[in-house]
This record gives C-alpha cells, structure tokens and sequence, in this order.
C-alpha cells in the first residue's frame, strides 16, 4: 500500500498549482486501485459557516452523472407515493417508514418528503440530521414534485454543503470515467459554489482547489482554470 501511494505521488509538484485539465489528467492516471476510485473536488472557501450569513449549500446536477447508484427513499402518501415509485424510488411510505429509520436502519443515500410530511419526518431529526440526510426544501428534498426530485436525484444531483473548516468537498464521478466527463461535473460543481455565494462572504470566496481520488494524492489546482 505505502509503495503504490508513493509511486502514484512521483510526478506530482505538491507546491504546484496545475490547470485543471493537467490535473484532472495526473489524477486518473494514478487511479490504479483494483476498485473504482472516487474522484472528488474539495473547495477551500472564504467563509466562516459559523454565522448564518456564510453557510453554503445547494444541490448540483452533474451533466455526466456520479457513477454511484443512489439509493432514495420518499416519505408521501397516495398519489405522490404512486408517483415516486414509478420515478424509481427505492422505498415509500409514511409511519412504516419512519419506523425503520427511526430503529437505526438507515440504507439510503437521500431521503426526499412531500411538504405535509415533515411534522412525522421532523421526529427524525436525531436519526437524520447527523448523517445529512435531513430533508430540506433548499436543496430540494423537501417537494411536492417527488417524481422529479426523485429522477434527480438518481440522475446524477448531489447535495454540497461547507463543512466547519470552510471547505465543499463534493464526489465529482469515478476513475473510469474520461478526462471530458470528470472536467464537465467539477465545473459544474465550482459553479454552482460559486451560485451560492452567501451574502456575508467577504474577501476571495473561493481560495483555493483540490482533486483526488479514493486512494491517490491530492493535486492541487489553478482557480482560474476552472472557469465555466
């Protein structure tokens, strides 16, 4: 292991900050683990999500899809919960649902509820809240249109949201994906960041970026390079 992570960092300037196509480049070819890696973009931004006026988050749909297989599942009753089944939801339900989360059984990726059903799905904030998976109707997860939130979200949608130390750290595809598809979904993450510019943010915003992947370096990348 040591020796596959030292020869996947030989070539690599870690004080160099290289365009984006040069890293997106250094960055799968030094994907060699036996699985399919990761490829994930982290943005270091000027803000302090600490005050109100700085948290960022939104939702994204990635042009070239995640590689993952998102599993979702809807809090809804009658007509909505028919129409989030045939959208390919994973599980529907109401009271039965909450249940199996409430017990710990928690086997989904992204939990999205119709607006009348949040009174019973707010009871799970506990269970909900600390792994992200809270529904919230910025991000659309919180909608009468499930069937849509639904087809998004297994299309290819990701949620970002700034941790404590000021970074959105998003996954961006997987290894075997070509250099154009992985350089199309961080451009679209970088600038839905960019969208979500909060109104308390001061100085540079977005300070600086990284790519990697699952078990390789990071390399460092130009801001300016990565421009939509």
């Amino acid at each position: 292991m040591a020796k596959r992570i030292e020869k996947a960092r030989e070539g690599i300037d870690v004080d160099k900050l290289y365009t984006l196509d040069e890293a997106v480049k250094l960055v799968k070819t030094r994907a060699t683990a036996k699985f399919d890696e990761t490829i994930e973009v982290a943005i270091a931004l000027g803000v302090d999500p600490r005050h109100a006026d700085q948290m960022v988050r939104g939702v994204v749909a990635l042009p070239n899809g995640s590689g993952r297989t998102v599993r979702v599942c809807v809090f809804a009753r009658g007509d909505k919960a028919d129409q989030a089944l045939a959208a390919g939801a994973d599980a529907v339900g109401a009271e039965d649902l909450a249940e199996i989360l409430q017990n710990g059984k928690i086997e989904f990726d992204r939990v999205i509820a119709t607006p009348d059903m949040m009174p019973l799905v707010g009871r799970l904030g506990k269970v909900l809240g600390p792994r992200g998976l809270m529904p919230n109707p910025k991000v659309g997860t919180v909608t009468p249109d499930v069937a849509e939130a639904v087809k998004a979200a297994k299309g290819g949608a990701i949620e970002f949201r700034v941790e404590k130390a000021g970074i959105v750290q998003a996954g961006v595809g997987k290894a075997s994906f070509t250099e154009e598809q992985i350089l199309g979904n961080i451009r679209a993450v970088v600038d839905a960041v960019q969208k979500a510019k909060p109104l308390g943010a001061k100085g540079t915003y977005i300070k600086k970026i990284a790519i990697s992947s699952t078990m390789g370096p990071g390399v460092k990348v130009e801001t300016q390079s990565v421009a939509v």
